[in-house]
């Protein structure tokens, strides 16, 4: 058995603190949490903004550049993009059973997903990048799905490819979505019912106390603050705000 929470928040970076906060509450059991950000670029954790975010066209648009916990390579998030979050306790291997499952999605929509190191493609396009967090507690997995995001809005905000790439930099790919193949709407239950064909019956609820307090501290500690988003640095001088990304780099 595993749970299905059902949570949603207004800014993207308490979003991206739940996210986190499912794996630091220590659950004694898997959970699947499947969620939507406005529109923001998302680093990844060890990534350097300056060498991934275009900040003239985020600052133009009035787009925020946050950080998740996770690794893995800078995406941009929109209403039209699907976040999966499963959170498993102990030690296992972090991306397998939610690649496998997202492959099932695609197999139920007549598309033929192609699984590797780099996330999940269709023909040479993906469609879905990976990311993780290990700790002491068990492995958060959290996969990106393009639903219906405009193909040109996902790299408006990212800088090309470097010319001298380092190790985290992010690995491009020419991307695509399910809209881009005839489909509309969003595949929330072909996920619920894919992770169900894997780990068992789906309990559905709220967050619990423990998500919600650690959410608040992750806020209160990293999320919360415009220095630990930009650059890694945790300074609680600096308060994050709804303002527009210029002002966050000032």
């Amino acid at each position: 058995m595993f749970s299905v929470v059902h949570a949603e928040y207004e800014l993207a970076w308490h979003n991206l603190a739940f996210d986190e906060a499912l794996l630091r509450a220590g659950p004694d059991a898997p959970v699947l949490w499947l969620w939507r950000n406005p529109s923001c670029v998302v680093l990844g954790r060890g990534q350097v903004a300056e060498r991934e975010v275009d900040f003239a066209a985020c600052s133009s648009d009035g787009v925020p550049v946050l950080r998740r916990g996770s690794g893995g390579g800078t995406v941009y998030h929109d209403r039209g993009n699907l976040n999966i979050t499963l959170v498993q306790p102990g030690a296992v291997e972090p991306l397998a059973l939610l690649g496998s499952a997202l492959s099932t999605v695609l197999g139920e929509l007549g598309l033929a997903g192609r699984l590797t190191k780099r996330g999940l493609f269709v023909g040479e396009r993906k469609i879905s990048g990976f990311a993780a967090l290990r700790t002491k507690l068990g492995v958060l997995a959290h996969a990106t799905l393009l639903v219906s995001t405009p193909l040109e809005i996902v790299t408006r905000y990212l800088t090309p490819a470097p010319d001298e790439p380092h190790p985290l930099d992010s690995q491009r790919s020419p991307v695509t979505s399910l809209a881009a193949h005839g489909f509309s709407g969003y595949p929330d239950q072909l996920v619920v019912d894919a992770v169900a064909g894997r780990l068992g019956a789906a309990r559905h609820r709220g967050p619990s106390e423990s998500e919600v307090e650690q959410q608040r501290r992750l806020v209160e500690s990293r999320y919360g603050y415009s220095p630990w988003h930009l650059a890694g640095r945790q300074r609680k001088e600096v308060p994050w705000t709804a303002t527009s990304a210029s002002s966050s780099i000032e």
